[in-house]
């Protein structure tokens, strides 16, 4: 499936840019676009990772991994793969010319102290003020982990999720108020979904544009209001 350009019709206001939802690696490939070039930015276990492999070279992205490198490459196959050489979900990953390594504790301090220009992120929840549920589903059974996304999305300047819009029992996951434990507040600047591209804030809960179904569609399948961005929504 093709993601459109910047040249052509996606980029205005709740237009549905094609004719199916986008399947993981053609939304990696849409959020890669979308990060602005020379951005340092981490990304996050599960979808985020697949954005590594679709930057560009002239982007001049610098990848940031919690467990401490700069300058991480796409994922690592065949003969790349190094056991040693992993990011913080534990994939292969390549490196970059330049890559360095560090301390833990300095790798927060680069999250924590604001250096990242962008973290993408998967959620279970993200509300319409831009509220982040991505560590816990309060399930009995399962096993908290929060690792560094609380620090990633208070340290980054920009948040972006990256999620199915429905839960497996056709829920949306962007909703009024998280009903799951928080990882940030008012932290989520924007939302890519197999649905659509949303954009969170103080004006609400906008969309940018649709995939495989319209913007009627869409708001019957969310229970917030939705909007229309603006026609140079970012």
């Amino acid at each position: 499936m093709s993601i459109p350009t910047n040249d052509q019709a996606g980029t205005r206001a709740g237009i549905q840019t094609s004719d199916a939802p986008l399947g993981r690696d053609d939304l990696a490939r849409l959020v890669a676009r979308d990060i602005a070039p020379g951005s340092f930015v981490n990304l996050g276990i599960g979808q985020p990772t697949l954005v590594s492999n679709y930057l560009k070279p002239e982007q001049n992205i610098t990848l940031h991994t919690e467990n401490g490198m700069l300058g991480m490459g796409p994922v690592a196959t065949g003969d790349q793969i190094d056991g040693d050489l992993i990011n913080a979900g534990k994939i292969p990953v390549t490196e970059l010319p330049g890559a360095s390594y560090f301390h833990h504790a300095d790798s927060f301090a680069i999250m924590r102290g604001g250096h990242l220009d962008i973290c993408v992120l998967g959620a279970f929840q993200v509300s319409a003020t831009g509220d982040l549920a991505n560590w816990h589903t309060g399930a009995p059974d399962a096993i908290p982990a929060v690792g560094g996304a609380m620090d990633l999305a208070t340290g980054a300047k920009d948040v972006f999720v990256m999620m199915t819009l429905l839960t497996r029992d056709g829920a949306s996951k962007i909703v009024e108020a998280c009903t799951y434990p928080l990882t940030g507040i008012g932290c989520v600047t924007r939302v890519y979904t197999d649905k659509a591209v949303f954009l969170t804030g103080p004006d609400g809960v906008q969309v940018r544009e649709t995939f495989g179904c319209t913007f009627e569609e869409l708001q019957d399948m969310v229970p917030v209001p939705l909007t229309a961005a603006p026609a140079d929504g970012r």
